[in-house]
Protein backbone atom coordinates (compact mmCIF):
# COMPACT_ATOMS: atom_id res chain seq x y z
CA UNK A 1 0.00 0.00 0.00
CA UNK A 2 1.11 3.35 -0.92
CA UNK A 3 1.89 5.82 1.85
CA UNK A 4 0.39 9.72 1.57
CA UNK A 5 3.57 10.82 1.65
CA UNK A 6 4.06 8.88 -1.90
CA UNK A 7 0.51 10.49 -3.63
CA UNK A 8 1.45 13.19 -5.45
CA UNK A 9 -0.19 16.32 -4.44
CA UNK A 10 -3.20 16.84 -6.76
CA UNK A 11 -3.71 20.02 -8.47
CA UNK A 12 -6.19 21.33 -11.26
CA UNK A 13 -6.11 24.49 -13.66
CA UNK A 14 -9.01 26.52 -13.86
CA UNK A 15 -9.24 28.04 -17.69
CA UNK A 16 -12.17 29.93 -18.61
CA UNK A 17 -11.87 30.97 -22.02
CA UNK A 18 -14.02 32.04 -24.65
CA UNK A 19 -14.50 33.21 -28.24
CA UNK A 20 -11.72 31.60 -30.55
CA UNK A 21 -8.84 28.86 -29.86
CA UNK A 22 -5.67 30.28 -30.48
CA UNK A 23 -4.15 28.71 -33.86
CA UNK A 24 -1.32 26.61 -31.26
CA UNK A 25 -3.81 25.28 -28.98
CA UNK A 26 -2.96 22.06 -30.45
CA UNK A 27 0.64 22.22 -29.21
CA UNK A 28 -0.84 24.00 -25.77
CA UNK A 29 -2.66 20.63 -25.60
CA UNK A 30 0.19 18.42 -26.31
CA UNK A 31 2.32 20.40 -23.57
CA UNK A 32 -0.73 19.43 -21.53
CA UNK A 33 -0.91 15.70 -22.35
CA UNK A 34 2.65 15.17 -21.32
CA UNK A 35 1.71 16.15 -17.58
CA UNK A 36 -1.01 13.33 -17.17
CA UNK A 37 -0.74 13.80 -13.05
CA UNK A 38 -1.78 18.13 -13.38
CA UNK A 39 -5.52 18.36 -14.74
CA UNK A 40 -7.19 21.24 -16.60
CA UNK A 41 -11.04 22.37 -16.50
CA UNK A 42 -11.97 24.89 -19.10
CA UNK A 43 -15.14 26.46 -19.12
CA UNK A 44 -16.01 27.72 -22.67
CA UNK A 45 -17.86 28.10 -26.00
CA UNK A 46 -15.41 26.98 -28.19
CA UNK A 47 -16.03 23.70 -29.69
CA UNK A 48 -14.04 20.78 -28.22
CA UNK A 49 -10.79 19.97 -29.64
CA UNK A 50 -10.45 15.97 -31.45
CA UNK A 51 -8.57 14.37 -29.36
CA UNK A 52 -8.38 16.31 -26.37
CA UNK A 53 -5.40 14.62 -23.71
CA UNK A 54 -7.23 12.74 -20.98
CA UNK A 55 -6.13 15.17 -18.16
CA UNK A 56 -7.76 18.12 -20.39
CA UNK A 57 -11.96 18.43 -19.64
CA UNK A 58 -14.35 21.30 -21.27
CA UNK A 59 -17.05 22.37 -19.55
CA UNK A 60 -19.78 23.66 -22.33
CA UNK A 61 -21.22 27.25 -21.78
CA UNK A 62 -21.68 30.64 -23.41
CA UNK A 63 -19.84 33.61 -21.94
CA UNK A 64 -23.01 35.39 -20.67
CA UNK A 65 -23.81 32.22 -18.81
CA UNK A 66 -20.38 32.26 -17.64
CA UNK A 67 -20.90 36.00 -16.21
CA UNK A 68 -24.51 34.78 -14.40
CA UNK A 69 -22.70 32.01 -12.87
CA UNK A 70 -19.99 34.44 -11.58
CA UNK A 71 -22.32 37.13 -10.60
CA UNK A 72 -24.28 34.84 -8.59
CA UNK A 73 -21.47 32.83 -7.01
CA UNK A 74 -19.54 36.22 -5.64
CA UNK A 75 -22.66 38.08 -5.38
CA UNK A 76 -21.97 41.04 -7.51
CA UNK A 77 -22.73 42.15 -11.49
CA UNK A 78 -20.35 40.75 -13.49
CA UNK A 79 -21.13 42.91 -16.82
CA UNK A 80 -18.55 43.26 -20.04
CA UNK A 81 -17.92 42.48 -23.41
CA UNK A 82 -14.34 41.86 -23.30
CA UNK A 83 -13.66 37.98 -22.21
CA UNK A 84 -10.05 39.25 -20.88
CA UNK A 85 -11.72 40.98 -17.81
CA UNK A 86 -12.39 37.60 -16.64
CA UNK A 87 -8.85 37.63 -15.19
CA UNK A 88 -10.38 39.99 -12.90
CA UNK A 89 -12.05 36.81 -10.88
CA UNK A 90 -9.27 35.01 -11.20
CA UNK A 91 -8.26 34.91 -7.15
CA UNK A 92 -11.79 34.05 -6.46
CA UNK A 93 -12.16 31.28 -9.15
CA UNK A 94 -12.20 28.95 -6.31
CA UNK A 95 -15.81 29.85 -5.01
CA UNK A 96 -17.07 30.38 -8.66
CA UNK A 97 -15.79 26.83 -8.96
CA UNK A 98 -15.99 25.10 -6.08
CA UNK A 99 -17.93 21.95 -7.22
CA UNK A 100 -15.25 21.24 -9.30
CA UNK A 101 -12.38 21.37 -6.31
CA UNK A 102 -13.09 18.33 -4.48
CA UNK A 103 -9.97 15.57 -4.05
CA UNK A 104 -7.90 18.69 -5.33
CA UNK A 105 -5.13 19.90 -2.92
CA UNK A 106 -4.25 23.24 -5.48
CA UNK A 107 -6.12 24.33 -7.85
CA UNK A 108 -4.80 27.68 -9.58
CA UNK A 109 -5.06 29.59 -13.00
CA UNK A 110 -3.14 30.61 -16.29
CA UNK A 111 -2.95 31.75 -19.62
CA UNK A 112 -2.72 29.30 -22.56
CA UNK A 113 0.10 31.67 -24.36
CA UNK A 114 2.15 29.02 -22.76
CA UNK A 115 3.72 25.80 -23.34
CA UNK A 116 4.30 23.93 -20.75
CA UNK A 117 7.49 21.78 -19.73
CA UNK A 118 7.46 18.63 -17.26
CA UNK A 119 5.79 21.13 -14.34
CA UNK A 120 6.23 18.27 -11.52
CA UNK A 121 10.25 18.29 -12.00
CA UNK A 122 9.16 21.70 -10.56
CA UNK A 123 6.16 21.44 -8.52
CA UNK A 124 7.91 19.03 -6.32
CA UNK A 125 7.02 17.96 -2.89
CA UNK A 126 9.20 20.67 -1.33
CA UNK A 127 7.59 23.25 -2.86
CA UNK A 128 3.95 22.00 -2.39
CA UNK A 129 3.62 22.29 1.00
CA UNK A 130 3.13 26.25 0.37
CA UNK A 131 -0.13 28.19 0.52
CA UNK A 132 0.08 29.86 -2.37
CA UNK A 133 3.04 29.35 -5.41
CA UNK A 134 4.03 32.15 -7.55
CA UNK A 135 6.87 31.88 -10.73
CA UNK A 136 7.58 35.41 -10.16
CA UNK A 137 9.93 36.35 -7.23
CA UNK A 138 7.91 39.24 -6.04
CA UNK A 139 4.43 39.23 -7.26
CA UNK A 140 1.51 37.14 -8.51
CA UNK A 141 2.23 35.28 -12.06
CA UNK A 142 -1.38 35.62 -13.41
CA UNK A 143 -0.15 33.18 -16.31
CA UNK A 144 0.76 29.96 -13.84
CA UNK A 145 -0.37 30.62 -10.04
CA UNK A 146 -1.23 27.78 -7.52
CA UNK A 147 -3.20 28.51 -4.57
CA UNK A 148 -3.90 25.51 -1.91
CA UNK A 149 -7.48 24.33 -1.30
CA UNK A 150 -8.32 25.14 1.81
CA UNK A 151 -10.87 27.67 3.18
CA UNK A 152 -8.86 30.50 4.08
CA UNK A 153 -6.78 29.83 0.69
CA UNK A 154 -10.08 29.83 -0.69
CA UNK A 155 -11.19 32.93 0.32
CA UNK A 156 -8.48 35.12 0.31
CA UNK A 157 -9.18 36.76 -2.93
CA UNK A 158 -11.87 38.68 0.27
CA UNK A 159 -8.97 40.62 2.12
CA UNK A 160 -8.62 42.33 -1.63
CA UNK A 161 -10.08 46.30 -0.85
CA UNK A 162 -13.17 46.76 -2.44
CA UNK A 163 -12.98 43.41 -4.29
CA UNK A 164 -16.56 43.70 -5.30
CA UNK A 165 -16.72 46.54 -7.02
CA UNK A 166 -13.15 45.87 -8.47
CA UNK A 167 -14.49 42.49 -9.86
CA UNK A 168 -17.42 44.36 -11.06
CA UNK A 169 -15.55 46.39 -13.25
CA UNK A 170 -15.77 46.06 -17.20
CA UNK A 171 -12.32 46.76 -18.11
CA UNK A 172 -9.06 44.55 -16.82
CA UNK A 173 -8.20 46.23 -13.37
CA UNK A 174 -5.02 44.48 -12.73
CA UNK A 175 -6.80 42.36 -9.61
CA UNK A 176 -5.30 38.91 -10.54
CA UNK A 177 -1.32 40.57 -10.12
CA UNK A 178 -0.97 43.35 -8.19
CA UNK A 179 -4.03 43.50 -6.24
CA UNK A 180 -4.00 39.88 -5.25
CA UNK A 181 0.17 40.20 -4.52
CA UNK A 182 -0.71 42.88 -1.61
CA UNK A 183 -3.20 40.46 0.14
CA UNK A 184 -0.05 37.18 -0.33
CA UNK A 185 3.08 39.40 0.47
CA UNK A 186 2.40 42.89 1.11
CA UNK A 187 4.32 45.58 -0.38
CA UNK A 188 6.43 43.60 -3.30
CA UNK A 189 9.50 45.29 -2.68
CA UNK A 190 9.68 45.05 1.37
CA UNK A 191 12.29 43.06 1.67
CA UNK A 192 12.11 39.41 2.61
CA UNK A 193 13.06 39.35 6.39
CA UNK A 194 10.11 42.35 6.47
CA UNK A 195 7.10 39.84 4.55
CA UNK A 196 8.13 36.88 6.77
CA UNK A 197 7.63 39.65 10.14
CA UNK A 198 4.57 40.73 8.71
CA UNK A 199 3.35 37.13 8.55
CA UNK A 200 4.07 36.62 12.52
CA UNK A 201 1.00 38.76 12.69
CA UNK A 202 -1.40 38.22 9.42
CA UNK A 203 -2.11 34.78 8.54
CA UNK A 204 -2.79 35.61 4.77
CA UNK A 205 0.94 36.79 4.53
CA UNK A 206 2.61 33.31 5.67
CA UNK A 207 4.18 30.30 3.73
CA UNK A 208 4.33 31.52 0.21
CA UNK A 209 6.41 30.35 -1.97
CA UNK A 210 7.58 32.94 -4.81
CA UNK A 211 10.27 31.72 -7.26
CA UNK A 212 11.63 33.87 -10.60
CA UNK A 213 11.04 30.47 -13.24
CA UNK A 214 12.40 33.22 -16.25
CA UNK A 215 8.78 31.93 -18.03
CA UNK A 216 8.04 35.09 -19.90
CA UNK A 217 10.30 35.41 -23.37
CA UNK A 218 11.47 39.48 -23.35
CA UNK A 219 10.71 40.10 -19.77
CA UNK A 220 11.18 43.07 -17.40
CA UNK A 221 12.94 40.50 -15.79
CA UNK A 222 16.45 39.52 -16.74
CA UNK A 223 16.79 36.26 -17.77
CA UNK A 224 18.55 33.58 -15.73
CA UNK A 225 22.05 34.69 -16.32
CA UNK A 226 21.89 38.15 -15.11
CA UNK A 227 21.22 39.79 -18.77
CA UNK A 228 18.81 40.78 -20.87
CA UNK A 229 20.00 38.52 -23.56
CA UNK A 230 17.13 35.86 -23.73
CA UNK A 231 17.75 32.68 -25.91
CA UNK A 232 16.49 32.87 -29.45
CA UNK A 233 15.45 29.48 -29.43
CA UNK A 234 13.15 26.85 -27.05
CA UNK A 235 12.80 23.38 -27.74
CA UNK A 236 9.80 20.79 -26.63
CA UNK A 237 10.27 17.06 -26.98
CA UNK A 238 7.96 14.75 -25.33
CA UNK A 239 7.14 17.01 -22.19
CA UNK A 240 10.45 18.38 -21.51
CA UNK A 241 11.22 21.96 -22.58
CA UNK A 242 14.77 23.48 -22.64
CA UNK A 243 16.30 26.95 -23.97
CA UNK A 244 19.12 26.68 -26.41
CA UNK A 245 21.58 27.83 -23.42
CA UNK A 246 20.45 24.35 -22.13
CA UNK A 247 18.27 25.30 -19.12
CA UNK A 248 15.19 22.61 -18.53
CA UNK A 249 12.07 25.58 -18.02
CA UNK A 250 8.95 25.09 -16.29
CA UNK A 251 6.92 26.07 -19.09
CA UNK A 252 7.38 29.15 -21.92
CA UNK A 253 5.12 32.24 -21.91
CA UNK A 254 5.49 33.74 -24.93
CA UNK A 255 2.98 36.86 -24.72
CA UNK A 256 5.71 39.32 -26.14
CA UNK A 257 6.66 37.13 -29.45
CA UNK A 258 2.77 37.07 -29.65
CA UNK A 259 1.77 40.78 -29.18
CA UNK A 260 2.97 44.18 -28.58
CA UNK A 261 0.65 45.00 -25.85
CA UNK A 262 3.48 44.47 -22.84
CA UNK A 263 6.61 44.00 -25.22
CA UNK A 264 8.87 46.64 -23.12
CA UNK A 265 10.04 49.03 -25.91
CA UNK A 266 14.13 48.50 -26.01
CA UNK A 267 12.33 44.85 -28.22
CA UNK A 268 10.69 47.31 -30.47
CA UNK A 269 7.48 48.41 -31.35
CA UNK A 270 6.10 44.97 -33.47
CA UNK A 271 6.16 41.77 -31.92
CA UNK A 272 8.12 39.45 -33.81
CA UNK A 273 5.14 36.92 -34.84
CA UNK A 274 3.21 39.92 -36.39
CA UNK A 275 5.61 40.25 -38.85
CA UNK A 276 5.48 36.41 -40.17
CA UNK A 277 3.58 34.94 -42.74
CA UNK A 278 2.56 31.87 -40.80
CA UNK A 279 3.00 31.14 -37.46
CA UNK A 280 3.03 27.03 -37.52
CA UNK A 281 5.30 25.90 -40.26
CA UNK A 282 3.24 23.58 -42.38
CA UNK A 283 5.71 20.56 -42.09
CA UNK A 284 5.04 20.47 -38.25
CA UNK A 285 2.77 17.58 -38.11
CA UNK A 286 4.21 15.24 -35.69
CA UNK A 287 3.99 16.77 -32.37
CA UNK A 288 5.42 13.61 -31.10
CA UNK A 289 8.61 14.54 -32.82
CA UNK A 290 8.92 17.59 -30.83
CA UNK A 291 9.27 21.25 -31.65
CA UNK A 292 11.03 24.58 -31.73
CA UNK A 293 9.50 27.50 -30.59
CA UNK A 294 11.40 30.96 -31.56
CA UNK A 295 10.72 34.76 -33.19
CA UNK A 296 10.30 32.54 -36.61
CA UNK A 297 6.91 30.90 -34.65
CA UNK A 298 6.71 27.20 -34.24
CA UNK A 299 9.05 24.72 -36.04
CA UNK A 300 9.84 21.28 -36.74
CA UNK A 301 12.90 20.48 -34.77
CA UNK A 302 16.34 20.34 -36.57
CA UNK A 303 14.99 22.56 -39.26
CA UNK A 304 15.44 25.56 -40.52
CA UNK A 305 12.56 27.96 -41.99
CA UNK A 306 14.62 29.59 -45.06
CA UNK A 307 11.41 31.81 -45.81
CA UNK A 308 11.66 33.44 -42.57
CA UNK A 309 15.53 33.95 -42.22
CA UNK A 310 15.84 37.96 -43.15
CA UNK A 311 13.42 38.17 -39.67
CA UNK A 312 15.67 39.56 -37.44
CA UNK A 313 15.59 38.48 -33.52
CA UNK A 314 14.03 40.35 -31.01
CA UNK A 315 15.92 38.43 -27.91
CA UNK A 316 18.34 41.26 -27.42
CA UNK A 317 18.10 45.00 -26.43
CA UNK A 318 17.71 47.25 -29.33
Amino acid sequence: MLSSKNIPKKIIFLMPYFGKWPEWFPLYLESCRWNPTVDWLFFTDCPVPENPPTNVRFVSMSFQEYKQLASKRLGIIFETDSTYTICNLRPAYGIIHQEYLEGYDYFGFGDVDVIYGNLRAFYTDEVLRYNTISTHGNRVSGHLFLIKNHELWVNAFRKIPNWQERMAQPLIAGIDEAAFTKVLRGYRRLPNYLQQLWGIFNPYKRNHFFQERFSTILSEFPWINGSYNYPNKYFWHQGKLTAESGEELMYLHFMNWKSSRYLPKQYGEKSAWELLPQLIHPSLTDLNQGFCMSHLGFTPLNSVDNAFENYPSPSRRV
